[in-house]
Formats: structure tokens, sequence, C-alpha cells
């Protein structure tokens, strides 16, 4: 026969089958989250251990969503080309050899080159776990499932500063153990994803990847993450190196765009990129992404050297945010498999979290811990409405055999905007800290030694006058970072605004693809067929439409 084989079953999964395959799914999303928020309250002490700056402990977070980011259409596109069981399972073995080699780095350095061989990873799993679910379970049912997903989120977010802070205060462990905690979950999640998931293999003959658009795509993102890292930092905003930089970003990325456009797989198809709900999804992500990651990723150093509070003590006043990310996955994503509607939740969710950051705007070093907390909760309510609606809203418009791709899409322009939140505001937070601490010690009568005593995060050496001063900054500084983060997420109000309103499918596939791969099969086989990955199919924008 001349069509390529493959097996797949467009029918969805009876609800065991899926609880159980979600198991192994869930703790895997649980591993990848762990990640980055056991090290949210400990990152302080680690970075003061290591003798580390502002602009490292930037980098830490950074680098890990800077590969995340790059690589996650990658992880997404050969998702629809290849095994996602297998995938997921060598995202998680490069994210342990990722966390190994950060639990034994001697130098800050080192722990950042770690960290970004950890994203890769990472970059995996945030895309691979979203496509397996959506090739397990139709859009419509995938609201119910949503709580689960928005439980394990609060879990990791709460419990991975709790877990960070008792680590790092606890002598016989060190903070080494920050990053070796996660290997054991991590193997497990391995055995358990092994015996429980169980999806169909696509296996297409004559497959071409896009590597050529893969390294372009990749290449100009981060090139274009590194200057924001660095400008008005290392150097000046104009300046031969910012032409250099933004240039060659622009010029690799407008290369990426004309390879994908005549590439027979592209890694990012333009097709599903210009239709206008993924395109206002992306929007959305991005400056969600924004305003979520760059200004969460502050809270603990808010509440450690703002205020003062011990990491175990900083991981517990995060709970009201998680607590409003849980709450509000799950009400809402049950009221969106009752009702099929998505877009009012979404609209309501962008709504909130820029209320909610706009009160976090409010904070300074002396504010009550009380108003702290509701804000928390107000913009977890918006998190927990928003981002995974979003990719949720994009799954719906696709076909099976693109779910990869799309959900990748939309994964990795939000961790595109958390990486340039974390970057554009980690650099702002660090040039009003400088500012801050030079006033004050000039006004306090003391030496500022070339403003040395606002480069370390490293409390304990500094002295008490100083060490206060350094602490009214940072608890200052970050309510601006708030401000910010609320004028960015503004976007994702009108992004969502504009969506059009649909009714979520109760199929896995979209109703025609599966009808025209049907026929295709009884052509080749004179038998009725599914073949998700067998035939070629009408492109996006011809799809039937509610």
């Amino acid at each position: 026969m001349s069509a390529p084989t493959a097996t797949a079953d467009a029918e969805p999964m009876n609800r065991r089958q899926t609880l159980e395959a979600l198991s192994g799914l869930l703790l895997v999303l649980f591993v990848a989250m762990l990640s980055s928020t056991v090290v949210s309250t400990a990152l302080p002490k680690i970075i003061g251990a290591l003798n580390g700056s502002q602009t490292q402990y930037t980098w830490v977070v950074t680098a890990t969503l800077l590969t995340a980011t790059a690589t996650t259409p990658i992880w997404g596109k050969l998702a629809d080309l290849f095994n996602k069981k297998l995938l997921i399972q060598v995202a998680i073995v490069v994210f342990l050899a990722g966390s190994v080699a950060a639990g034994f780095a001697h130098s800050a350095g080192q722990l950042i080159a770690a960290r970004a061989f950890q994203g890769i990873g990472v970059g995996g799993l945030q895309a691979l776990v979203q496509v397996a679910i959506a090739a397990m379970i139709p859009p419509r049912e995938r609201g119910r499932y949503n709580g689960y997903l928005g439980g394990v989120m609060a879990l990791a977010t709460v419990g991975g500063p709790l877990l960070g802070g008792l680590i790092v205060d606890t002598s016989w462990l060190g903070w080494r153990w920050c990053f070796f905690v996660g290997v054991p979950v991590a193997v497990i999640a391995l055995i358990l994803l092994q015996v429980t998931l169980h999806l169909p293999t696509g296996r297409r003959d004559n497959v071409k990847i896009d590597y050529l658009g893969a390294t372009l795509i990749a290449a100009g993102v981060s090139l274009l993450l590194v200057w924001i890292s660095f400008v008005d930092d290392s150097f000046a905003w104009l300046s031969w190196q910012t032409g250099a930089m933004v240039g060659g970003s622009v010029l690799l990325l407008a290369l990426a765009v004309l390879v994908e456009s005549r590439a027979a797989e592209p890694v990012v198809p333009l097709e599903i990129v210009r239709e206008r709900t993924t395109a206002l999804a992306i929007l959305g992500s991005l400056a969600v992404g924004m305003a979520m990651f760059g200004g969460a990723v502050f809270l603990g150093q808010y509440f450690q050297i703002g205020r003062g509070y011990s990491p175990t003590e900083a991981g517990l006043l995060t709970i009201p945010m998680m607590a409003g990310v849980l709450l509000s996955s799950i009400v809402a994503g049950r009221l969106i498999t009752a009702s099929g509607k998505i877009k009012p939740y979404i609209v309501a969710g962008s709504v909130i979290l820029v209320a909610g950051f706009a009160l976090l705007g409010t904070i300074d070093h002396e504010t009550s811990l009380v108003l702290v907390g509701a804000a928390m909760f107000v913009v977890g309510v918006g998190v927990g409405m928003t981002m995974q609606n979003l990719v949720l809203a994009v799954q719906n418009t696709v076909a099976l055999k693109d779910i990869g791709a799309a959900s990748s899409t939309v994964a990795f322009f939000r961790s595109l905007g958390g990486t340039i939140g974390v970057s554009v505001l980690g650099a702002v937070l660090a040039r009003r800290v400088t500012d801050r601490i030079t006033h004050d010690l000039a006004a306090a009568g003391i030496p500022t030694s070339g403003g040395s005593g606002g480069s370390t995060l490293n409390l304990a050496a500094l002295p008490e006058p100083v060490r206060n001063i350094v602490r009214a900054a940072y608890g200052d500084a970050t309510g601006h970072i708030f401000l910010i983060s609320a004028a960015i997420a503004v976007v994702g109000i009108l992004a969502a605004l504009l969506l059009k309103p649909v009714t979520l499918r109760s199929s896995l596939d979209l109703p025609d693809t599966a009808r025209s791969v049907a026929v295709a099969a009884d052509a080749v086989d004179g038998a009725p067929a599914f073949d998700e990955v067998a035939v070629d199919v009408t492109g996006p924008g011809e799809r039937a439409r509610r």
C-alpha cells in the first residue's frame, strides 16, 4: 500500500482509564513545577551562599525559562510525529540530568548553566503533558479535569516553597537538596507513565523534521532574551551591542518565518498561528506570562529580603495565591464543562488578574500582610481562570494531528512572555534598588564603596544599618514591579474580549477531519478506519466553524 501506516483511536477513554493515565502525567507536571517553586524561597540563600549578585539571581530563573521557551515548539512538533509517551520520558531524563548538575554546582555560573540544561527538559514537559491530555480527553470534558491540573499547580506552588524553605533552614540538608529532592519523584513518574499511559502511536513514512527552522527559532529567541537580560546593565539601550543583538534576532526570526512557510513539516505551522483564536490566545498568553512569571518570581525575594522572613515563612506566606489558583481552576473548569462556554471565564480571569496586580502594586516594606495576602489571592484566581483555558481554547480549534504544534505554540509564547517579564522586571528592580540604596546610604552618611551594599544578596555579611537600608529598598521597589505587571496584563483583557464565543466540541478530533480521514482510509484499505496521521487533511483555515 502507498499510504503510511498508523494506529490511532479517536474515541475518548473511559473515566477510569483517563484517571489512571492522568496520575503519571500530573506527577510529571508536579515535578516540572517543583523545579521552579522549590527554589523560589530558597534562592536568596542559594545565591548568598554562592556569593552571587542580583543579576545572577535573575539569571538562575531566566536561564531555565530561556531554554524551555526555545525548545517548547520543537518538543510539540516532535509529539505530532513520534511516540508522545517516549518523548515525555526523554524529557524527564533530561530534566533529571539538569537537576543533578544544579545540585553539584559550586558557583553561580555553574548553577545558571545547569538550570539552562534543566530547562530543555522543562520545555518538553510543559508542552508534552498538555499534548498527551489533549489526545485523551475531548475539549468539552477537559474543563472538568482542569481542576486536577489546578490542584497539582497549587500543591507544587505551595508545597515547593515550603519544602525549599525547610531544606535551606535545615542545617544537615543544605540548599543542594532543593535540586536533588525532585530526582526520586521524577523516577517514580517515569515508572508510573510506563505502566499507566497508553497513547496510540502514529507513524508516518517520509517524515521530515524542520531542523533549520527549529535552529533559527531557538537562536532568534535566545539572542533576544540575552539582550533583554543585559541591556541597561552591561550596556546602554542605544549601543552597538543593542543594534547587533536586536538586529540579529530580528533577522534570525524573519528567516525562521520564511523557512517555516516553505517547510513540509514546520515546527510552528503558520496557518495555525494565523487563526484568530490561536493568535489572540498567543497574545493573551504572552501578557499573562509576562505579568505572572515576572511578578510572582520576586515574591519570595520580597518576603525574605524586604520583610525579613525566613524561607519557610516566605513559603507559608504564598499560600493565598495558590489557594486562589486551586479554587478558581476547579470552579471554572466544572462550569466550562457544564456550559461548553469558555470565553466568559477567560475574560473574567484577565480582569481579576489585572486587579490583583494593581493591589500588589501598592505594597511596600511595611504593608499589612493581610492586604498582601488578599492581593495574592486575587492574582491566583485570575491565573487559575486564564492560563489553562487559553490553551484549551486553541486546542478546540485544531485537528488532533496538529494538537502538539498548537499546544506547544501557546506554551512557547507564555514562556517567552515569562522570560521577558522576569528579565525586564528584574532589571527594573535591580536599578531601582541600587538607586534607592545609594541614596539612603549617602543620606545616612555611610560610604557606598561603589554601591557594593546592594550588589550582594548575602545580607548576613552586611552591617546592621546597611542591612536595614537594603531591606527597605527591596520592599519598596517590589510594589513598582507589580504595577508594571498590571499594565502588561491589560493586554490580556483586550485579547480575551476579542476571542470568538464558541461551544467546546465533545469529540477528540474535529468532525470534518475525522470524516475525511475515515473516507480516505476506506479508499485505501477497502474498509472504514480512523487514522489520525496517515492522510493529509484540510488546513486550519478550512475547518468547520461553529
